[in-house]
């Protein structure tokens, strides 16, 4: 039996690059130009080989990429290191964009002479929402259990702070009662008169203070600034924590929803400190970056492990995430243990509406 001729090398690879139409493969000439097309690239890019053909890389960038020079710096790494890989969105003939994983390779020739770059790219849209389902899905299972918390959060006050004042009450205006009805001396009704004044005077700080928790009424009665300051005294107070607060809005222009957003940001931070940090004293920053309204919370308590971060963001830090998420900020969160936590956050001030005056608010 006569065996099969074999093909030249150079045909045998060609025929096999371009039956691969999963990947777009092909190769650029030393300045990152494309020199040759295959099926997949074809597939997943749009372009016929005779439109491509000597286009530069950067043709597939986004904007975003072309500022930060992204085409210039994969190719530059790919020659000093011999790969460069990367994963980010790309750019189709239509406009369109996908989500693509891009391995870089150098091509030298024997005496080491650059000679070109292999590009091989897939085309991972379809893995990517899906991951971003499942997190979708994960963020919906810990937002439930947050909220079920913090609807337990608050029976427990309803129960236990409303509940017993509401209680002591009935208690005393029962003694009054029956004070009246025994025919004991009217010299006691004052001092009966004042305790149930005490115990409705506690009751109402209680509600205000649980209704804040839901709803930062604070902000329409005092203002952006004050409320702040308000919250911060709260907490100082309830807490014998000492808060170090640096407020200054002078240039910080939030609508009502951000403003309320961050106002919730520094009580479940103060929360935290309050619940899990075992710490004395927190520092607050709050001002005007640049185009950004940045928030810096600090505390000196215990911190924790970075592999235990993930499972306190959970719970914790979830509603500020989702918070910062909403308003199109950055959230970072650095800890150690024994040094505390340190809470940065980023808010751009797009969302902005006129602000009062500047307050500055210190807490030694």
């Amino acid at each position: 039996m006569t065996p099969p001729a074999s093909l030249p090398t150079d045909e045998s690879f060609r025929l096999l690059v371009d039956a691969v139409d999963d990947y777009a493969i092909f190769m650029l000439d030393p300045s990152g130009r494309v020199v040759t097309w295959n099926a997949g690239a074809q597939k997943m890019k749009g372009y016929d080989a005779d439109e491509i053909i000597g286009q530069p890389v950067s043709i597939f960038h986004t904007q975003a990429d072309l500022a930060v020079s992204e085409p210039e710096t994969m190719l530059m790494h790919a020659a000093a290191n011999g790969r460069a890989e990367s994963e980010g969105w790309r750019r189709r003939k239509d406009g369109s964009t996908f989500w693509a994983n891009v391995v870089i390779t150098a091509i030298r020739d024997e005496s080491g002479t650059l000679r070109g770059f292999a590009k091989v790219t897939q085309d991972l849209t379809e893995r990517k929402r899906l991951a971003e389902l499942e997190n979708i899905s994960r963020l919906t299972a810990n937002i439930q259990v947050a909220r079920e918390e913090e609807q337990a959060r608050i029976a427990r006050e309803l129960h236990d702070d409303l509940g017993q004042q509401l209680t002591a009450l009935k208690m005393a205006l029962a003694e009054l009662e029956n004070d009246l009805h025994g025919g004991q001396k009217i010299t006691r009704i004052p001092s009966h008169i004042e305790d149930m004044n005490r115990l409705i005077d506690g009751t109402v700080a209680s509600l205000r203070r649980i209704a804040t928790g839901l709803r930062p009424i604070a902000l329409e009665t005092l203002g952006f600034a004050s409320a702040l300051e308000w919250l911060i005294d709260d907490f100082a107070r309830r807490y014998a924590i000492v808060v170090d607060a640096s407020i200054r809005t002078a240039h910080v222009t939030l609508d009502e929803a951000a403003e309320a957003a961050v106002f919730h940001m520094i009580q479940e931070a103060l929360t935290n400190v309050a619940r899990h940090a075992h710490a004395d004293k927190v520092t607050i920053e709050l001002g005007r970056q640049g185009e950004a309204c940045v928030l810096h919370i600090t505390d000196n308590g215990r911190g924790a492990a970075q592999g235990a971060l993930s499972e306190h963001m959970s719970f914790g830090l979830l509603g500020m995430a989702e918070r910062v998420h909403r308003l199109n900020g950055t959230l970072s969160i650095d800890t150690t243990p024994g040094s505390g936590f340190r809470i940065a956050i980023s808010i751009p001030l797009d969302a902005a509406g006129p602000h009062d005056a500047q307050k500055s608010i210190r807490h030694d």
